[in-house]
Parts: C-alpha cells; structure tokens; sequence
C-alpha cells in the first residue's frame, strides 16, 4: 500500500487517512534533495578496474538535482556522449540539518537509505579531467523505489542487471570508507540540509548502457530500482 503523509517526512510523520494499492500508483523519485554529494573510488575493486589508486579520503563530487529521476523513468543519454555507463549504489538520506557530524553520530542525522544510479558519461568524465559535465545531464540520478527509514547501512547486498545479467554483485561492507565515515567527512566540508542524498559509491562491475536497455539496482532491505534507457 501507497500511504499518504501530511507535510514531510522530517520530524513525526502524520497520516492523512488516504491510501492507494501499490499497481495503482506511480511512484515518483523519493526526494528532490537540495543537493546530491558523489563518493568516487570507494569500493576497491572499482577503483582497480579503473586503474586508479585507492583514495585516503573520500572523494567528493556534486550532481545537480535535475539529474534526479524516479522509477521507471528513462535515462537519456546524450547526443554527444559515446560511453555512458550504469554505477548502482547505495544512497543515504539526510533527515535533519547538520554540520560537522561525528561518525559515531551519523545514525541521528539520517532519515534513511534508498537506491541510486549514479550514471555517468565516462568519455566527459575522461575528456574534462573533472567530473561535473559527464555527471550531471537530465536523468543521470535515478533514485528510489522509496526511501527504507530501519535499514542498516553496515553490510547490504547490492545487485545491478542489465537487461536481466547479472553485471554488480557486492556488498556494502566492502566500502572503504563506511556511511557513519562518509557523513562525518562531508558535514565537514558542508552544511548538509533535509533531503540531501550522499551516493555511497559504486562496486565493481560498472559497463555501458544502450538504448533499449534496462537497467535495475537491488539493494537489500530497500527493494529495486529500474529504468529504461533511451536517446534524447
């Protein structure tokens, strides 16, 4: 069932008495965050496959949200992009503002977990020497099916198929820098505001998409996201 909330989800949820069967909603992208922070190289095996060495600290990057998409919807790629490639991962939603957040305290500043496709036009990527243009086109941030408030982070499966194979296959306890690591190193740069989304960081595994294609992220606890893929 589809419950409808009063207000937003920061604080005592109320319920407005309204609810839908599941098959007769559309489920739109969870939250439209004020902004989305990208962890890159934090799964070893990734950084491996692509010849990069293995951070110290984290390595942060920003996706606008207008890359946000919810299920189901398509992931455009662009006209002048030759290599797009699918990265699902884990995403972590802010419940509370904050700002220099110790580790040991991440839990309260989080409102949960959700599933993210941080899509990326690898040539821009690679052709930029930064990474904000081959991050950042319409639709490059999938997120959703909804955001799970009980799951725990520390060691999740993750799973990505395309068009039904198997192409990720990991587990969030393999993160070389864990959520509670991640909240405390970005709250310390940032001040971080309700609804924003950290991207954990994909697994190895990451590969291009094709029009036509389907891709799905399954994280466990949280359910599965799937987007078509199609051109502009």
């Amino acid at each position: 069932m589809a419950v409808e909330i009063a207000e937003h989800p920061f604080g005592p949820v109320n319920f407005t008495g309204r609810r839908w069967s599941l098959p007769d909603v559309r489920l739109l992208a969870p939250i439209l965050p004020t902004k989305i922070i990208g962890i890159g190289r934090n799964y070893a095996a990734h950084a491996e496959e692509m010849g990069n060495e293995l951070p110290a600290h984290p390595i942060m990057f920003l996706k606008p949200n207008t890359t946000v998409v919810g299920p189901d919807v398509p992931i455009k790629l662009p006209r002048d992009a030759e290599q797009v490639d699918y990265e699902g991962e884990l995403a972590v939603v802010i419940g509370r503002m904050c700002k220099d957040v110790p580790a040991a305290q991440a839990a309260r500043v989080l409102l949960g977990c959700t599933v993210a496709n941080d899509v990326t036009a690898r040539d821009h990527q690679r052709s930029d020497g930064q990474w904000t243009r081959g991050k950042s086109h319409d639709t490059f941030c999938p997120l959703g099916p909804w955001i799970e408030t009980t799951a725990d982070p520390t060691d999740l499966a993750l799973r990505t198929e395309l068009d039904g194979a198997l192409v990720q296959d990991s587990r969030t306890s393999l993160l070389l820098h864990g959520v509670p690591a991640l909240v405390e190193w970005v709250s310390g740069v940032m001040t971080l505001l309700p609804g924003d989304v950290i991207l954990t960081g994909t697994p190895a595994g990451v590969g291009p998409l094709r029009a036509g294609q389907t891709v799905s992220v399954t994280v466990e606890g949280i359910g599965t996201l799937i987007n078509p893929v199609t051109c502009q």
